[in-house]
């Protein structure tokens, strides 16, 4: 009879939470107002993604030297970017609008005038970020129990889905429960690619940046570990040319945070 206790007391207990196994350590800080969504770095630059703007700033003095400013009709909702050599490639939805359809847009990443855009309709979700990796495009659709989901759709349904260069759809992954459960009630907000050829994720609220790797087999990514960040969840980005350092945000304070990520053995 007691054990029988012991054991229905243990049940109600809250479950521990996984501890993050490894830590990025900040580096330095910048102040941006456009900082609300995400943020990426590289060429002597470092960018801030806000809803509907994008501010491009010196990374030595930490000054603004340009900026984009978008029709909040027409661009409702922008998540992130990453530069692809001239470029920096945005991913954008109408979120919180549903039923959710997304866009891909191309800035040119030193003017930040927009060259181009493609429509990519409502498709797996609310398309959150875009990355490229060997040879193709990786492109996230988060989806969200509450605000901004469709019925009979809740985090669950977040889908990383490979696209060739017409960006058309050639291969289809979902998340592990290990992550699924941290993302909870959200989705994955920011993710980019290590030079060590795993994949890097963030969710939307907790510091902290889960490490994927792209099964040989099967349709669900691998867990490998966890990393803490010094800011709460949003889009990250890989600064080009520097040794794993990472660009994320401060959101409260509207400040881009830059962090050395620990080598994943």
């Amino acid at each position: 009879m007691t054990l029988l206790l012991l054991l229905a007391a243990a049940a109600l207990q809250p479950a521990v939470e996984p501890q993050p196994s490894l830590a990025a350590k900040e580096l330095r800080r910048i102040p941006a107002e456009e900082a609300r969504q995400g943020a990426t770095a590289g060429h002597g630059s470092v960018y801030a993604i806000g809803n509907h703007e994008i501010g491009r700033y010196d990374a030595k003095t930490g000054q603004r030297v340009a900026r984009w400013d978008g029709d909040p009709a027409q661009f409702p909702h922008l998540n992130s970017c990453e530069l692809d050599g001239r470029d920096l490639v945005c991913a954008a939805s109408n979120y919180p609008n549903v039923p959710m359809s997304s866009q891909i847009l191309w800035f040119d990443a030193t003017t930040l005038k927009l060259r181009r855009t493609h429509s990519l309709g409502h498709g797996h979700g609310s398309l959150t970020w875009v990355t490229r990796h060997a040879g193709a495009w990786y492109a996230c659709y988060a989806n969200y129990d509450g605000k901004g989901g469709e019925p009979g759709r809740d985090h669950r349904e977040t889908t990383v889905v490979r696209l060739d260069d017409r960006l058309n759809e050639t291969a289809l992954w979902t998340f592990p429960d290990s992550v699924l459960e941290r993302f909870s009630p959200r989705s994955a907000s920011g993710g980019a690619w290590g030079d060590d050829g795993l994949l890097y994720v963030t969710g939307h609220d907790r510091p902290e940046m889960y490490v994927m790797r792209v099964p040989a087999k099967g349709s669900v990514l691998e867990h490998v570990t966890t990393i803490a960040l010094p800011t709460d969840g949003q889009a990250i980005g890989w600064e080009q040319g520097q040794n794993r350092v990472l660009w994320s945000i401060e959101r409260k304070r509207t400040e881009m945070v830059a962090s050395r990520v620990p080598p994943v053995k």
